[in-house]
């Protein structure tokens, strides 16, 4: 006669088959039912956050529910498993470690790290809210700084899952652990003393604003646009459309030009004319490029006559455009040559070496 409880009560395993039908069928229900439980979680944190900062639900729900599923079977799957006896049949030594012992420690690296994670989607998340507020605003020094921040608590947040995972995976006291790494500090420390440089000459970045993300600078001869502020470089596209990453501490101690911060173009004119130009008609062209030279865009101008070369008369000219007032800096200078050679063409001034006489020599 079949006797259903003879055959729950079956050791199997150092266990009674009742408690791995119950284990294995609460990891399966919760698996079936994932979806609904780390929605509701979600949810309800929501609600929580809801309360600081007006945000679309459906963007935190896409960010934390998939790693909060994950979070939430792996829980539940140790919860369940932590009443079944581990079996002797499975009990060995690998370098005085027991199999036990190793799937403890797996056990408990695989619940902290996704847990780590879990935080950081939050943070990428919390990230998303600060950048759209940010947005709103003319200054793009908040943009750079949430980026900045959201990295370094990554970092922070990684850190501190690293020494969970030792003190409860592998039970190693962290407080003598740190202890130990002291006597060992120096050397770490000469070892990573480029990289310590280049982090606190991030935090001078963004804290005395020399540049930001946007701006157009020159440094280390490089002129190029940032595209990015990290905790070691700092990433230049330049006009060759290549990518710089340049360390944040040569950012800060080299000579730097913000180009973009300049508040005035500046522009220089060359002109070469013929000997044969008379005095009366250089300075009727100096007063002609005087008078082109008073346009609205230009805020200051200089004509003079510079130099008497070997070959040619020389004419200096140079005015100063508005960036706010004139942003299409080459086509305004096109255009102010154009008009300074029409007037050329206009009084009959020859430029040196146009002449088109042509000798023949007799042998």
């Amino acid at each position: 006669m079949f006797n259903l409880q003879k055959i729950l009560n079956t050791h199997f395993f150092d266990n009674p088959v009742y408690k791995y039908l119950c284990v294995f069928g609460s990891i399966l229900l919760l698996f079936f039912f994932k979806r609904l439980l780390s929605k509701s979680i979600a949810n309800l944190l929501f609600l929580l956050i809801k309360r600081m900062w007006q945000v679309p639900k459906k963007t935190f729900v896409d960010l934390v529910i998939y790693p909060l599923e994950i979070f939430l079977i792996i829980l539940a799957s140790l919860i369940a498993l932590e009443n079944i006896t581990f079996p002797n049949a499975l009990l060995f030594t690998i370098y005085k470690v027991s199999s036990k012992q190793l799937f403890e420690a797996t056990a408990s690296t695989v619940f902290i790290s996704s847990f780590i994670w879990l935080l950081i989607r939050i943070i990428d998340f919390i990230a998303l809210i600060l950048e759209a507020k940010a947005n709103k605003t003319d200054d793009t020094t908040d943009n750079q700084l949430i980026v900045f921040f959201k990295d370094f608590f990554k970092v922070v947040f990684i850190i501190i899952g690293g020494l969970l995972i030792l003190r409860f995976a592998f039970n190693q006291r962290i407080g003598s652990l740190l202890t130990g790494l002291s006597l060992v500090g120096a050397a770490i420390a000469l070892a990573t003393r480029e990289s310590l440089e280049n982090l606190i000459a991030s935090f001078v970045i963004f804290f005395d604003k020399p540049f930001k993300i946007g701006d157009t600078v020159k440094v280390l001869n490089i002129t190029g646009v940032i595209e990015k502020i990290g905790l070691r470089s700092t990433r230049i596209r330049t006009d060759q459309k290549t990518l710089i990453t340049v360390p944040n501490k040569q950012m800060v101690d080299s000579v730097l030009d913000n180009i973009s911060l300049r508040s005035l173009k500046r522009a220089d004119i060359h002109l070469e004319v013929s000997l044969n130009t008379s005095t009366a008609e250089l300075q009727k062209l100096i007063e002609g490029i005087k008078a082109i030279l008073k346009n609205e865009h230009i805020q200051s101008s200089n004509v003079y006559f510079s130099d008497i070369q070997k070959n040619a008369f020389l004419l200096v000219a140079d005015y100063y455009i508005s960036i706010n007032d004139e942003p299409n800096f080459e086509n305004f200078r096109q255009e102010i040559n154009i008009q300074i050679s029409q007037f050329i063409e206009k009084i009959g001034i020859q430029y040196a070496g146009a002449s088109t006489e042509i000798r023949i020599a007799k042998r």
